[in-house]
């Protein structure tokens, strides 16, 4: 007989990342590289093993196949168990049907068989779309302290963007009183990271009730929290002061791989105290060639420079020839940039091919936006890629 787990965590990663543009044509949001090494979803992984959190479920839906695949089973973050690990929940089909997930509260819903299979008390609702380093742990003793049934991680956010994101509004020990979705005119700057921790049993008390109202948008933010509150649940929000960036669109994504460089980095990877760990292919080491010239950079292994780079996040197996300049870049890996290109504010997919003297992008100064290059593509020798373009290779 195995034993109850206390708390399984549930991992939201089918979403389709449309804000991500040529980055998500090909695999899901939580797939897309980032760091050099890593995979968002990394980071919900890696806390939740660093937690003590050994049971993960990860729901995915749009364009899985190399999410499924990097997931495998689980062995890097140390979720190949026999009872509990990591396990991947696509939808199914039921006796009765079979469906799409319909929303985040939806997905949840049609998986509470994997959830009650453990006999847990608790359970952790993560989002697959956020770069942080967290201890779950010391929000489910802080939701176990309150007596919660539903406690929910906040982040202060200057007043000026809290209209951008789900407002809660609390009082001093903590209980929710409030909740408004991207409110015009915010009465707090406490904006929930969509990470949630419920009790099991008023968990999927709502989720069967939203489940049978055909008005339902069949989501937490919309439905969910909000039927709780006016229920009266004992609600709470719990204070996170970490960093923490939601990289579903274009520019979140280059601000948070910026955010590795610098000589005190905003987000240090480097830190032993706790690791993210992720399935990266060990590579020989960077080669830098003589000519070549290195200003604020951030290069995995397995690279090759002879150009110059400049406020670069650099991706396993880039080649970056002679006489190349590449400036505010994210290079996803396993690209050559041949000589002669100008490749500025730029986020390149891995797979690209850059040809001499392409020019991409623009200074940062001045361009419209970032340049996005999707998986695959090839730019041929003296293209011009506009600042701002978005590329795939189904273009």
């Amino acid at each position: 007989m195995f034993k109850k787990k206390e708390c399984v965590a549930m991992l939201l990663a089918g979403g389709q990342g449309s804000r991500l543009y040529a980055l998500t044509t090909k695999t899901a949001k939580p797939a897309v590289q980032f760091g050099g090494k890593y995979r968002i979803i990394d980071f919900p992984l890696s806390n939740c093993i660093n937690s003590g959190i050994d049971t993960v479920g990860v729901l995915t839906q749009y364009q899985p196949l190399v999410l499924n695949e990097y997931i495998g089973n689980g062995q890097p973050w140390d979720l190949d168990r026999v009872w509990g690990g990591v396990t991947v929940l696509p939808p199914y089909q039921g006796q009765k049907s079979a469906d799409w997930y319909k929303g985040t509260a939806n997905a949840i819903y049609q998986n509470m068989k994997f959830i009650n299979r453990y006999d847990t008390e608790h359970v952790v609702i993560l989002s697959g779309d956020h770069i942080y380093k967290m201890d779950y742990a010391k929000m489910l003793a802080y939701h176990k302290e309150k007596n919660a049934d539903c406690t929910i991680a906040v982040i202060e956010v200057p007043l000026e963007e809290a209209s951008r994101f789900g407002i809660m509004s609390a009082y001093e020990d903590g209980t929710i009183y409030k909740f408004s979705e991207k409110p015009k005119n915010p009465d707090s700057t406490k904006a929930s990271m969509g990470i949630y921790i419920f009790r099991r049993d008023k968990l999927e008390k709502y989720l069967t009730e939203d489940d049978a109202d055909p008005n339902s948008s069949n989501d937490f933010g919309k439905n969910i929290i909000p039927n709780m509150l006016a229920a009266g649940e004992r609600m709470f929000a719990y204070a996170f002061e970490g960093y923490w960036k939601d990289v579903g669109t274009i520019s979140s994504l280059w601000e948070a791989n910026m955010d590795l460089l610098g000589k005190k980095p905003v987000l240090d990877l480097s830190s032993r105290d706790w690791k993210i760990y992720s399935r990266h292919s060990a590579q020989g080491p960077q080669f830098v060639g003589s000519d070549a010239k290195i200003e604020n950079c951030y290069i995995t292994e397995g690279c090759e420079i002879y150009g110059s780079v400049k406020n670069c996040v650099i991706g396993a197996g880039v080649k970056i020839e002679a006489g190349a300049y590449v400036e505010d870049c994210v290079l996803m890996g396993d690209m050559t940039i041949e000589s002669g290109a100008d490749v500025r504010y730029s986020i390149i997919d891995a797979g690209v091919s850059i040809g001499a003297n392409a020019k991409v992008g623009a200074p940062r100064e001045s361009a419209k936006g970032v340049t996005v290059i999707g998986e695959g593509v090839e730019i041929k020798s003296g293209a011009v890629v506009e600042d701002g373009a978005m590329m795939s290779d189904s273009n």
